[in-house]
């Protein structure tokens, strides 16, 4: 959840669609400095680059593009194309708008490859429900404030050291990348659930060495399983935000 190019191609997108930004500054910030291609577009039959991909939403009446964080038994959010569900899962991440949607793949450090899924035809999903910014943040700091408190009964500083210092340094969280007129509060939701996440990778991964009973490692996962679901319903509120 550090890195999720459907979540920038979703605001970015969204932002250029609207109006609020140009297409040579949303093509930059989706580029990433990597190679981008895309197969599946309604109306090609080879790879074609990420900018032709923003070009033909426009001309497909694309108006708004949504980042979905489907995860296996959750779903919701994208819409029944055939094999769309299982890519997207496996993926982890999905960007979908009304006509087409797409699923990423890195291949490398260097490229990432999209799958487009035409959706004319498919009946739409609803969206998942979005709770709003004030709503999602408050969830937010409760989910870390209960899963701090289970994480030093269980002394997980002795295991992983990194994490009290990402813990405490929550507020200073920065989220750069995206369109100058983000929601502020959206930038500070979504820096929080990148370092949480990052929390999450680090209190799942037993060090190397480290004594940790399988009840342990089971109050951790019960501790931090409230956690990841408030990062990932964050990090889809913070994507699909559209100022007003």
């Amino acid at each position: 959840m550090h890195d999720l190019p459907a979540g920038r191609f979703a605001v970015w997108a969204t932002a250029w669609l609207s109006g609020r930004t140009a297409y040579d500054t949303a093509l930059d910030a989706l580029a990433d400095d990597r190679a981008h291609r895309v197969t599946g577009l309604p109306g090609t039959s080879d790879a074609v680059p990420l900018g032709w991909a923003l070009t033909a939403l426009r001309g497909l009446g694309e108006r708004r593009v949504r980042l979905v964080l489907p995860v296996p038994g959750d779903v919701r959010g994208l819409p029944r194309a055939p094999g769309l569900a299982a890519l997207a899962t496996e993926a982890g991440q999905a960007a979908v708008g009304a006509h087409v949607a797409l699923v990423p793949e890195e291949l490398g450090p260097e490229v990432t490859a999209w799958t487009a899924f035409p959706l004319d035809g498919v009946p739409p999903a609803a969206p998942p429900v979005e709770g709003s910014l004030r709503a999602v943040s408050g969830a937010l700091d409760l989910a870390v404030g209960d899963a701090a408190r289970t994480l030093a009964a269980l002394d997980l500083a002795r295991w992983n050291p990194e994490v009290p210092a990402l813990l405490t340094g929550l507020g200073s969280a920065q989220a750069p990348g995206l369109p100058d007129d983000t929601d502020p509060l959206a930038l500070s939701v979504l820096a929080r659930a990148r370092r949480l996440a990052r929390v999450l990778d680090l209190a799942t991964a037993d060090a190397p060495g480290a004594a940790v009973t399988h009840a342990q490692a089971a109050a951790r996962d019960d501790a931090l399983r409230p956690l990841a679901t408030a990062v990932r319903e964050a990090t889809v509120a913070a994507y699909n935000a559209v100022p007003r």
